[in-house]
């Protein structure tokens, strides 16, 4: 029997959650003293399976608290939640640095039992007793008071630091009401901007910078000032530089992150937190990931070079001889649509949420043998959000809620969360439900919300990790769903779902032109599938820039200003980028990846995921993009797995070899070597 458990979000009593956290908490703590105290024999049922259903009433608790903040921020929300992280974090801490538990775990580690234990149970053993010593229940008790109170505060400095990057988005916008200084920018950007001013009782236009708004601008906007002065504001945002510089500066912030990261690697015995970060991570060295990125970097940086001097060559036709960095993205489509006659706003109506919606669900359907039903019987956050059923066999296996535009108060970016994991409940089983969160376009009072071919790519992007997490068939919490997989093969299936919006056989079920239900038709077609690597290197430089950036920081002793993090920075562009940005960029001040989410040293694991998502797609190229026998072999071995197993086992079981990076650099028309990652 399957048990379903949903939240109820219209019940959240935002100046009630301190408290009601509090009494959890301690109620936990009793339970879990109560277990450790019972004393050995310790068996699977009367102590991971407890601690599994500990964990489980928490998660279910705080996620919807989470999901809130990020989706319908409000000052009071945003208190309660920061009131919150502090008794969350403790409370974690204590349990990661609880020796009597950890003692119990081990105890069950070492027992004969142990061997009788499934797969499944004998990881999440295994990965529960190294994320006791990666939490430093090993260290004395001056130093894990030490640690404590480092966890505390890093938790404190990361809330901040997303703080700062929503409220520096949110506090900058600019009025526009003269019409040809907007010009060339495209009739559904307009629309979206115009609604955002009646939204706020005035007429003309109104700019943010929300990605909806900051982009059109910057590729399509033929007033070069203005498109200047949305870069500054973009990227210097939380930061030191531009229109609001100091007001929500996260300098410090990132100085005291890297200082307290570092002497949290010190205090476990790792030179460095890089090396401490790759612990649970499928790479076994900083050096071994350093190499695979300078690999592909010197795969791509020739072709890159020859990208950008098309696109200064082309601007200096147009009559641009020095081209800035606010310049590139607009002479660069305009460049996209003389080599290939396309630019992403003609394909944007052909690609209206809802069909695109309608055409997702059909090509995961048919590939991994499920179907989707919208449920209207559930409590949402907002009028855009929306909620399906995920049925297999006629069976529910789970529920995903999703909310896909972008609005004030809401964190930028696309993102996936959970509710809750699959797991074994007094016979029953417990099914998982996933968020999915983007911020794409909305709709306006003329028209749907029209994707562009890059928003559809992110929802099947994010739709990826949701089924990874949803279609699970391994029934332990610990090691179900997206659960303790491994941080460097986590955006395997979200990569891998993107090759879909570029095929043949997948495009007419994703299509249909908002007016006629006409699916895009093959002119176009043809010339978007051209245009696919348009660019490619430029933009793979991009993320080995990031990439690099990341891992050398935290290799590196920790800084003692920010303007040493700037120069790290710099260094890395010298030896990486083709594009120098000016001076007064701030990138690493909303980077929130690795400041405020869980990349830190890890960003390399898009592109280290990538190899492995390109590869496994090169099984599809070979026996049939929607072959349903090697769709089910995917859904079994890779996302039916979780974190059951370790991922590259999964990745030979399904792909008969190890990874190459051939299939990634042909995807990416990028000639290379096929060196293993």
């Amino acid at each position: 029997m399957s048990q379903e458990s949903l939240p109820r979000f219209s019940d959240i009593r935002i100046d009630e959650l301190p408290g009601q956290l509090r009494s959890l908490l301690d109620d936990s703590r009793r339970q879990v003293a109560e277990l450790v105290d019972r004393g050995p024999p310790y068996h699977w049922d009367n102590l991971m399976a407890p601690l599994e259903a500990i964990d489980d009433r928490i998660e279910k608790f705080w996620s919807p608290v989470s999901h809130l903040n990020g989706v319908m921020n409000s000052d009071e929300l945003r208190n309660a939640y920061e009131a919150c992280i502090p008794l969350l974090t403790a409370y974690q801490s204590e349990m990661g640095q609880n020796r009597a538990l950890y003692e119990a775990v081990k105890s069950l580690a070492d027992s004969p039992d142990f061997e009788q234990l499934d797969g499944a149970r004998q990881q999440a053993v295994r990965h529960m007793l190294r994320d006791f010593r990666l939490s430093g229940v090993a260290l004395d008790a001056k130093a894990r008071e030490r640690f404590s109170a480092i966890e505390q505060r890093l938790s404190e400095l990361s809330t901040q630091f997303a703080n700062n990057i929503m409220d520096a988005t949110d506090g900058w916008e600019k009025w526009v009401e003269d019409d040809a200084e907007l010009a060339g920018i495209p009739e559904t950007a307009l629309q979206n901007f115009r609604q955002q001013a009646r939204a706020r009782g005035r007429e003309g236009y109104r700019l943010g910078l929300d990605i909806p708004s900051y982009l059109p601008v910057m590729q399509y906007a033929d007033n070069r000032a203005l498109r200047r002065e949305l870069y500054e504001a973009f990227t210097t945002r939380a930061s030191d530089q531009g229109p609001g510089a100091g007001r929500w500066d996260n300098s410090e912030l990132m100085v005291e992150i890297l200082q307290l990261r570092e002497e949290i690697a010190g205090l476990l015995g790792f030179d460095d937190y890089a090396e401490l970060s790759l612990e649970p991570k499928m790479a076994e060295t900083p050096q071994q990931v350093q190499d695979f990125l300078q690999g592909l970097v010197n795969a791509a940086h020739v072709q890159a070079e020859g990208e950008l001097a098309e696109v200064r060559e082309f601007a200096a036709a147009q009559g641009c001889e020095t081209v800035e960095a606010w310049d590139i993205p607009y002479y660069s489509e305009k460049l996209r649509e003389q080599h290939y006659a396309i630019s992403q706003e003609q394909l944007r109506p052909y690609f209206p949420a809802d069909k695109v919606l309608d055409g997702l669900f059909g090509v995961t359907g048919r590939l991994f043998g499920v179907r989707f039903e919208e449920r209207m019987d559930v409590d949402l956050w907002h009028p855009d959000a929306r909620c399906y059923r995920v049925l297999r066999d006629g069976e529910s296996v789970a529920t995903c809620y999703m909310d896909l535009y972008a609005r004030e108060k809401k964190r930028g970016g696309a993102w996936m969360a959970d509710y809750c994991g699959r797991r074994r409940v007094d016979g029953d089983i417990q099914l998982p439900v996933a968020f999915l969160t983007c911020n794409f376009s909305p709709p306006t009072q003329d028209r749907p919300a029209l994707l562009s071919h890059d928003e559809v790519t992110t929802l099947f992007h994010e739709f990826g990790h949701g089924l990874h997490h949803m279609l699970t068939d391994i029934d332990v919490l610990h090691v179900s769903g997206i659960n303790r997989v491994a941080w460097d093969a986590v955006e395997l299936p979200s990569q891998f779902l993107e090759n879909w919006c570029w095929q043949r056989e997948a495009i007419p079920l994703i299509s249909g032109h908002y007016e006629t239900g006409e699916p895009l038709p093959d002119d176009l077609l043809d010339k978007m599938l051209a245009s696919r690597n348009f660019q490619a290197a430029m933009q793979m430089l991009r993320q080995l820039e990031f990439s690099l950036f990341d891992l050398e920081l935290h290799r590196q002793p920790a800084p003692k200003t920010a303007a040493e993090i700037q120069q790290l920075l710099d260094r890395v562009r010298d030896r990486v980028a083709v594009i120098k940005p000016p001076a007064f960029n701030r990138f690493q001040h909303s980077f929130a990846h690795i400041f405020a989410g869980g990349y830190a040293a890890g960003y390399y694991s898009y592109k280290w995921a990538e190899v492995l998502s390109a590869d496994a797609f090169s099984r599809f190229e070979e026996e049939g993009v929607m072959n349903e026998r090697t769709g089910r072999e995917f859904r079994e071995i890779i996302l039916g797995r979780g974190g059951s197993r370790e991922a590259m086992d999964l990745f030979v079981e399904f792909r008969g070899r190890e990874p190459s990076q051939e299939a990634l650099l042909r995807h990416n028309g990028i000639q290379g070597n096929g060196k293993a990652a």
